[in-house]
Parts: structure tokens; C-alpha cells; sequence
């Protein structure tokens, strides 16, 4: 392909030539000519202010049809290399504007005055880093996942049902994955039909929904302390008062619990029995009667998240306790997801609950947002229902317990207490014995991502504590950087 600009906008005569189109290549002309003109201008070949070929003179340059010129011109206006002027033809961009908005890499600067808070961790777990980079991540590497897998089921929905992208889903969700649901919650000693589960955007989505049904502001939600921190502040802003139970290796402390119940008579509390963020340890079955016990006194509903459940490799091999399981979605309101195990971007969660508040959870949703995502839960539910699922998390599982001794080792090595030691999952709750949040800051400015204990709680008070994922700790940088702050 040869240089097509004007003469008085051409690029200088040493600047090599486009590559040449090919019908051969499997790549569409107008991919083609998108990839060679942006690599152009990427490379300064093609300089911000020059004047773009009208598209008849690039068409009869190239040899391809002036649609083809159009769609590709209109990509490029589209990804910011070309702006269109009316009756003048496409230019290149600025390039400072052009750069306006693009991603920054590495933790986010962190403004003189500020507190660490959750914003700030949530924000930095979505800029591009490195995996090794974000111990204080809370998700597996893209590598861990199978990404062949939802490509194919994405694939093979997108075939069979052309026209789903079209309309809107089921308010409660597509009927097959909750059919599909069902048996899954069967293999956990969960008995609930089809129309017990309202699908969600995540685990997130179904918080908020159980949370808007359930409290008016002034109201009290208990949760574990430590616990996932974000959703400490989607319920103070539902105007909730947010109050912290002491968990401890097997549970929480339910001494503390009764006291604070019968002191504040809360609408919900939430709890992670299997596998519990940020420590990685499971509820025993004691402390799972005595809580149905004092949330029957108290008329507390509890909301079960289970997020991590797949990631546990059973009750057959490790004791595991579901409260869902011994009330079988009485009192109990059961969340789980696919987020940590499929992909993130699916966002594909559910609500198991009794069939009356399944359906205002429905209403509520459809109020909210009309439905979820249709072709999501078509791609979950392939997945789950060709049986491939099952050997992608035995997989992961094996994979985490080969690593985690090891990481545990490390830790002890660099200076980290690790007071439990979790037997599944992928987080370990290490004590620093000093402040992390100010661990955090150094980590920060050497382009780490820590997760300080502080956030884990809702008092947000200073903590020795932090939460290391040890799917992310397998780069030198953290252990080198941790040794030297440690002091070991």
C-alpha cells in the first residue's frame, strides 16, 4: 500500500510504505486498512493535523470498493485516530488529544490529604497492571481461567440465537441456567425449583437488591468484621447502619453477636460461611446452629454469600457448613456467582430464596434495571451444562493448593504472620505487625497493589492486618519489597 496523502500533507519520503491489502489473509479489508493507517499514526509516521485521502482517491488507490473506505474511515473517527470535518473529509487527531483518554497504568497517584478508602483500592483493581503486581487483588489471573471455553459457548450462542441481542430477558432470569442452578444447589444439600432463584448482575447487584428490600435508613445490617469491604459503603448509602461482628478462625464470635443483637435488632446480617473474604476460613456446624438460633430470636434474616463456593473442594474432603443447607431458604438468603471462576466480565449471579420473596426480588429488579444480561446467562449456563465446569474448578483448586503452602512459607520467611492458615481458596489474612496502610502507601509507589486491613472492616480504623491473594504472588517484586519493609 502505498503512501496516499496529499501532496502538501504528505509524510516525509523515508517513512516506509503501508502494507499491502490481502483478500487472502482471513483479516476483512476494513480491519486492514484500520490496523495499518492507526499503526501510522501510533508510530508518528502519519502526523496529528494531516488530511486524510477523500475516500474515492483512497479507494481507487487501493483497489477496494468506497464502502469499505467508509467503514474503515468510521472506525478510525470511532477509536479517536480521525476526526471527520464537514465538507472538508477526515484528518488525523491531536495526538494530545488522542491520549486524553487513555488507561494509566500502575497504582493511582495518591492526593496529599487523602485517606486510603475503598474507592481508592476499587479504582486501582481495574487499571492495567501486571498480575504479579496487585497481590491485593481479589480475583485468579486470566491465565487460571478458560477463556477457550467462553469464547466457544459464546460462540455457540451467538449462532443458535441470532436474535437475542435484540430483546430484553426474563426479569427473573433465563429459565434453563435457573433450572441448572437447581441441581447445583442439590449437590450442596440446598432443595430450591426454578423459581426460587432471581439471576443478578453478581453478587454485588444481589446485595443491594436483598438490601433495598429489606432496611430503610436508620436501620442495622450486621456483617463480619473482617469482611468484603464494598459493600460497607453500598449500604451506608441506602442510609443502613452498619455494625461489625469479631469473626474468628471458626465463625463469628457469638458471644458478640447475641450482645449486639439483642442491642440493635438489625434487619440483615451477611455472612461468608465457606470460604470467607478476606481470611479464606469456613463457619463449623456449632456456630451455624447457634446462629439460625439467635436470628430466630432476633427475626434477622441472613444473606449467605457464596461467591467462593467452587473454589471449595467439598464437605467430603474439608468440613464445610452452608447455613442455606440446615434452613433450607427459610431465614436464609442464599447469593453465589460465577465471577471468580468463569470471568468477571459475565457478571452473572443469582439469589436463591423462598418463592414469595423471589418474586418481589424479580419485581424489584425489573423496576431497577428490566433484566440481566440474556446472553451472559445463555454463556453460563452452556458452560455449566456441557460439564466442562466441573474440571475447570478441580483444576483451580489443585492448582491454588500447590501454591499455597509454599506462599504461606514465604510470608512467615519475609516477616508476615499467618495465624490461620487456610486449607482452600485463594486468600491468606496475614498480620504485618505494623500499620498497612502505610505499608500500602510504599507498596504504591513502587507500582504494588496491597489490600490493608483497614478496609476490611467497617470501623475502618488502622490494622496490622492486609489480604494477600497468592494467585498474585508469584512475581519476585512483592516478596523483595515486603522483605525490605518487614525487616527480615
Amino acid at each position: 500500500m502505498t503512501d496516499t496523502l496529499t501532496p502538501a500533507t504528505r509524510a516525509p519520503r523515508s517513512s516506509p510504505p503501508m502494507a499491502l491489502l490481502s483478500r487472502e489473509s482471513g483479516e476483512s479489508l476494513i480491519d486492514q486498512i484500520v490496523r495499518s493507517v492507526s499503526a501510522r499514526i501510533d508510530d508518528r509516521v502519519l502526523r496529528s493535523g494531516a488530511r486524510m485521502p477523500s475516500i474515492r482517491q483512497f479507494a481507487a488507490t487501493h483497489g477496494v470498493s468506497a464502502f469499505t473506505v467508509v467503514a474503515a474511515y468510521d472506525k478510525l473517527v470511532a477509536r479517536g485516530y480521525l476526526e471527520s470535518r464537514r465538507g472538508a473529509g477526515f484528518f488525523i487527531r491531536e495526538r494530545s488529544t488522542m491520549n486524553a483518554a487513555s488507561e494509566p497504568r500502575g497504582p493511582a497517584p495518591f492526593p496529599d490529604g487523602q485517606t486510603l478508602d475503598v474507592v481508592w483500592l476499587v479504582r486501582n483493581m481495574f487499571r492495567p497492571m501486571a498480575h504479579q503486581h496487585t497481590p491485593g487483588t481479589g480475583v485468579l489471573p486470566a491465565d487460571w481461567l478458560d477463556g477457550t471455553a467462553i469464547a466457544n459457548a459464546l460462540r455457540a450462542v451467538s449462532r443458535q440465537h441470532s436474535g437475542l441481542l435484540m430483546n430484553y430477558g426474563v426479569p427473573q432470569g433465563f429459565l434453563p441456567l435457573r433450572q441448572q442452578l437447581q441441581h447445583k444447589l442439590a449437590e450442596l444439600e440446598i432443595a430450591a425449583t426454578p423459581e426460587q432463584f432471581v439471576t443478578t448482575a453478581g453478587v454485588t447487584q444481589g446485595l443491594d437488591m436483598v438490601a433495598r428490600e429489606f432496611t430503610r435508613p436508620g436501620d442495622t445490617i450486621f456483617v463480619d468484621d473482617p469482611a468484603w469491604f464494598l459493600m460497607f459503603g453500598s449500604f451506608a448509602a441506602l442510609g443502613a447502619k452498619v455494625v461489625g461482628i469479631p469473626r474468628l478462625a471458626d465463625g463469628p464470635d457469638i458471644a458478640r453477636l447475641a450482645e449486639l443483637a439483642a442491642l440493635h435488632k438489625p434487619r440483615l446480617y451477611v455472612i461468608n460461611s465457606v470460604l470467607h473474604n478476606p481470611s479464606s476460613t469456613s463457619l463449623s456446624a456449632a456456630k451455624a446452629f447457634q446462629i439460625l438460633r439467635i436470628a430466630e430470636e432476633h427475626d434477622i434474616m441472613i444473606v449467605e454469600d457464596d461467591i467462593y463456593c467452587d473454589l471449595h473442594p467439598g464437605s467430603a474432603v474439608q468440613p464445610a457448613t452452608r447455613l442455606a443447607a440446615l434452613d433450607q431458604l427459610q431465614r436464609v438468603i442464599y447469593l453465589g456467582g460465577f465471577s471468580k471462576t468463569m470471568a468477571a466480565n459475565l457478571r452473572v449471579g443469582f439469589i436463591a430464596t423462598s418463592p414469595d420473596l423471589a418474586q418481589r426480588l424479580a419485581d424489584r429488579k425489573m423496576l431497577q434495571t428490566l433484566t440481566t444480561s440474556d446472553i451472559g446467562e445463555r454463556v453460563v449456563y452452556k458452560i455449566l451444562s456441557e460439564g466442562l465446569y466441573r474440571k475447570h474448578v478441580e483444576r483451580m483448586r489443585n492448582r491454588l493448593d500447590t501454591i499455597r503452602a509454599r506462599a504461606v512459607r514465604q510470608m512467615e520467611q519475609v516477616g508476615l504472620k499467618v495465624e490461620v492458615a487456610p486449607p482452600a481458596g485463594m486468600f491468606v489474612w496475614a498480620n504485618a505487625g505494623r500499620d498497612t496502610n502505610v505499608l500500602t502507601e510504599h507498596a504504591m509507589a513502587e507500582g504494588l497493589l496491597l489490600a490493608p486491613g483497614s478496609l476490611f472492616s467497617p470501623s475502618q480504623l488502622p490494622s496490622t492486618y492486609m489480604r494477600l491473594n497468592v494467585a498474585a504472588l508469584q512475581g519476585p517484586e512483592i516478596w523483595r519489597f515486603l522483605q525490605r519493609e518487614l525487616g527480615a
